[in-house]
């Protein structure tokens, strides 16, 4: 490894993915941003009703963020053993929901990967389903959220940095830093750091920008959809892509096939409510 020309080359080697121990439990940053997350899209929630008078009480934006989260993490495991490591799940089932491997007796191995793509499908139909048994127009409860879900991306992202995990490829830009899970030891682009701008704080300012300006229902979750996957798109290609998949025809990551997916959808949900108003 180069010794490092710039102080914040190392900065990712130098950061502990720990906050507190107590002997063997941990409480990790990662998990923390999570929270932080879901704290900082309640907030935002709290502010549109009292700010834009919509029509929900706290207690209902306090079930639906509970319905989505349990979407969104079922949706993320699955989401991530479709998308990414089909394969190896095959052979070992147990895995996607029980931290051990059984092939030497019993072993501890944790529960691993998260795929955002099935976080959001999962996310979706858990709102869908909650929408239909209270009643509620999905439409517009999904423009009432989508302007505040991609801040919580900022710190999800920033997570992943203190991680050290989802670093980008090689580089030699000034910015650029080592991460410790890089057996290559080489210099990287800081992805996640490009991530939490474009996929939380930059969507964020556009779509709270358009909440007000919204010509008819569900335009803020195409406009979402759509944006979300452009911006992550663009990002894929600074990206390092997942080692057990490489590329897809040579050239797109399997980020980046879900992304246009996304962007499809959106088109057409775009395209549907349009012409339904």
């Amino acid at each position: 490894m180069e010794e490092p020309l710039f102080f914040w080359q190392h900065l990712p080697e130098r950061m502990s993915p720990v906050f507190l121990e107590f002997g063997s439990f941990q409480v990790r940053y990662y998990s923390l941003m999570y929270l932080v997350a879901f704290a900082c899209t309640y907030w935002l929630a709290g502010y549109r009703i009292r700010d834009e008078k919509y029509p929900y009480a706290m207690e209902t934006i306090q079930d639906i963020m509970i319905w989505m989260i349990l979407g969104l993490i079922l949706g993320g495991r699955l989401g991530y053993v479709l998308f990414y490591n089909g394969g190896y799940y095959l052979q070992h089932p147990w895995e996607i929901f029980l931290p051990f491997d059984f092939s030497q007796g019993v072993r501890f191995v944790g529960i691993s990967g998260m795929s955002f793509h099935g976080g959001a499908l999962g996310a979706l139909a858990a709102a869908i389903i909650f929408c239909r048994r209270r009643g509620l127009d999905f439409w517009r409860l999904a423009d009432f959220f989508s302007p505040a879900i991609p801040l919580g991306y900022t710190f999800g992202r920033i997570g992943n940095f203190i991680n050290g995990e989802l670093y980008g490829r090689p580089t030699d830009i000034p910015w650029g830093m080592y991460f410790p899970l890089d057996s290559e030891g080489l210099l990287r682009h800081p992805s996640q750091l490009y991530e939490a701008f474009g996929e939380g704080i930059l969507l964020f300012v556009a779509l709270w920008f358009l909440r007000k300006r919204s010509p008819f229902d569900g335009f803020l979750l195409a406009a979402y959809l759509i944006g979300y996957g452009l911006i992550r798109f663009f990002i894929e290609f600074f990206r390092q892509p997942d080692i057990q998949i490489g590329y897809l025809w040579g050239f797109l990551t399997m980020g980046q096939l879900l992304c246009l997916i996304m962007v499809g959808g959106g088109v057409g949900i775009m395209l549907y409510r349009s012409a339904k108003r």
